[in-house]
């Protein structure tokens, strides 16, 4: 590959102060690498955009490390094959990897894992295929122990989380026994999978999630936290169950909350009722869970009992700003960049 071409990136500039603001991005350019052994090229078609990559700003020790001052903003990917110096990839091959916030990445031919535009959109292998859906169904059915199809481990109500980047297959893969689900914007119901759609800031969301579930909750998909977890908690049911695997309303917050330390009424919660809050990564699940998700997810897709929606931003410039209105509720649906 001809080093004359350059490489639109955007780097972490610096560390943000609670929300992050346009001096904390570096968009630069530099020459495109031509790929080593073992290595190839790609010229990257979408980007996905996740809100854990804010707490990998942070210089603090999580299950992921921290980005250094000066990286690229890391990200999966969805990219065309320029050049490859292994045989496995050849030039034109789509591929999903994790090139992040660039226009051209240099990967090791063993991490990108070839795409079949004919079986599904490319897209896709960053949201409802990809790992935001495979969170969402490991998530409900290896922690939440929902199987959509077989009986209701309880005839109680089941709310999942409706978390934007997550919220259809997180309501869909227990839609056959349809729940409540908390939402930010109107949608048709239909269109979740769901009996009834809640605005998550509304200030009598306590009352009206008791008033949607008045049998109470037993299972509660956790990526949300502050308010969304405040309301919950109260209908939470004897056994209930809270997979955890994000805290999105924290992201940006520089201090803890004002308030009375509730951490006590949390443990007595748990004590008295017998909850289960058990957090995770999805990748724990990966190796006896992904394969199953890839078949189920991807029928569930193509016979329309799943339906995704995809908000897309168009241009690399604009990864910032779409990426800082994710927290806000900007985006419906999962957030990604089109590189034109």
């Amino acid at each position: 590959m001809s080093t004359d071409l350059q490489n639109r990136r955007i780097r972490l500039a610096s560390r943000p102060h609670g929300e992050p603001v346009p001096s904390d991005f570096l968009h630069d350019n530099a020459p495109v690498p031509s790929p080593g052994p073992g290595e190839a090229s790609l010229r990257t078609l979408h980007i996905s955009l996740d809100p854990y990559v804010r707490g990998r700003m942070n210089d603090a020790k999580s299950y992921a490390a921290p980005m250094e001052v000066g990286d690229v903003i890391v990200g999966g990917t969805v990219s065309e094959v320029v050049e490859s110096a292994d045989d496995s990839l050849a030039p034109g091959d789509v591929v999903l990897g994790y090139g992040g916030w660039q226009e051209y990445s240099v990967e090791e031919v063993a991490g990108p894992r070839r795409l079949d535009p004919a079986a599904a959109p490319v897209t896709t292998a960053l949201g409802v295929l990809g790992m935001p859906g495979f969170t969402a169904y490991a998530g409900l059915t290896a922690i939440g122990k929902v199987r959509p199809g077989r009986p209701s481990p309880s005839p109680r109500r089941r709310v999942p989380s409706a978390p934007r980047s997550r919220r259809s297959p997180a309501c869909a893969v227990p839609a056959r026994s349809r729940s409540p689900a908390a939402s930010g914007r109107s949608r048709p119901l239909e269109e979740l999978g769901v009996d009834v759609a809640l605005d998550h800031r509304a200030p009598d969301l306590p009352g009206r999630l008791a008033a949607a579930a008045p049998d109470g909750i037993d299972v509660y998909f956790e990526n949300v936290g502050g308010a969304v977890w405040d309301a919950v908690s109260l209908s939470l049911n004897e056994f209930a169950r809270v997979p955890v695997c994000g805290l999105a309303a924290n992201y940006n917050a520089t201090s803890l909350p004002e308030g009375p330390d509730r951490s006590g009424a949390l443990m007595g919660q748990v004590l008295a009722k017998s909850l289960t809050l058990r957090g995770f990564i999805q990748r724990e699940f990966a190796p006896t869970m992904f394969e199953d998700f890839q078949r189920e997810m991807s029928a569930w897709v193509t016979a329309g009992d799943v339906r995704y929606h995809e908000d897309v931003t168009v241009g690399l410039d604009r990864a910032p700003e779409a990426f800082v209105g994710m927290p806000r509720g900007d985006n419906l649906g999962k957030a990604l960049i089109t590189l034109s």
